[in-house]
């Protein structure tokens, strides 16, 4: 289970409010506020051995747009908002890897296609198959790098669904490598609510990662024990759900042991503030970060 720092407010407690925070009436009335379903992906690889401890683990972040009305300039792992076509028949016939016990405990393999569906759209890697040979997709090369930067586009334009991108391709969707370990829901209050689903992940071989340059200005490999001390010096902004996870990260050394430690995990933990009250604000404050984001589809539109 993801814990959560002593520096940042338990989830038992909700979380402060601040002057920029947007409520939706008082904390009693705000059940009315839909709740988004969400999945959000923490794409694990090695890199070279820190000379500290040896550990080689890395996760991919991405730094929002400055600009964006959504936790603008923070650092998040990819995710988003579960979109209609990621439960599209043609989509769910083409995934491998999992049993129907195992999508369920997520909610249903719309999640699991979220996860993988935002980390294209979002950090340029694709965990697939070709149909044909089982072979993991590969971009080294240069025309099919090409090929898979203009569905990139197309389906972050909306010109092009992750379905047919598959079909297209004649590829399956490799979910073996993806573990759901936590839930964390945006608490009553907020004017955007989502109820997300955390997933760890490695990422695919073959690929590189890359920002899109529109909801993201960066796409970065950063240690976790180094992000978090860089956090708490000011230099990294995070929300609670990035610091909670990544210090449970901080845990393994390695890509294959955070991957072995998300698959152990049974029952994941399911992580909601209490009802959160209004405070003073301008009426054009910006999104609450530090509260609406304790649900963080890290990049949901």
């Amino acid at each position: 289970m993801p814990p959560v720092p002593e520096s940042a407010p338990s989830p038992s407690e909700g979380a402060p409010a601040g002057p920029g925070d947007r409520y939706v009436g008082d904390a009693a009335g705000a059940a009315a506020v839909e709740i988004r379903p969400a999945a959000t992906v923490m794409l694990v690889r090695d890199g070279e051995p820190d000379p500290t401890d040896g550990s080689t683990l890395e996760v991919c972040l991405l730094r929002r747009n400055l600009q964006s009305q959504f936790v603008g300039g923070v650092h998040v792992f990819p995710g988003g908002a579960v979109d209609p076509g990621d439960a599209d028949p043609t989509v769910l016939s083409r995934c491998d890897g999992l049993t129907p016990e195992e999508a369920e405990a997520a909610g249903g393999l719309a999640f699991w296609v979220a996860s993988i569906r935002e980390s294209f759209e979002e950090a340029g890697l694709l965990a697939a198959r070709h149909a044909s040979d089982g072979r993991l997709l590969s971009l080294r090369d240069d025309a099919v790098a090409a090929r898979f930067a203009e569905h990139r586009r197309a389906i972050d334009a909306g010109e092009r669904s992750i379905g047919e991108i598959l079909e297209a391709e004649d590829l399956r969707l490799d979910l073996s490598g993806t573990h759901f370990v936590s839930r964390w829901i945006t608490p009553l209050g907020l004017v955007r609510r989502y109820d997300t689903r955390f997933f760890v992940a490695a990422a695919p071989a073959g690929q590189r990662a890359a920002h899109d340059g529109r909801e993201a200005i960066a796409a970065e490999w950063h240690r976790p024990p180094e992000t978090l001390r860089r956090h708490a010096a000011g230099e990294l902004v995070m929300r609670l759900p990035t610091i909670a996870s990544l210090g449970w990260l901080t845990e393994s050394s390695t890509a294959a042991e955070a991957i072995a430690a998300a698959a152990a995990i049974v029952d994941p933990p399911v992580i909601e503030g209490p009802p959160v009250r209004p405070v003073a604000a301008p009426a054009d404050a910006g999104i609450a970060p530090e509260v609406e984001a304790l649900a963080e589809p890290e990049a949901a539109a």
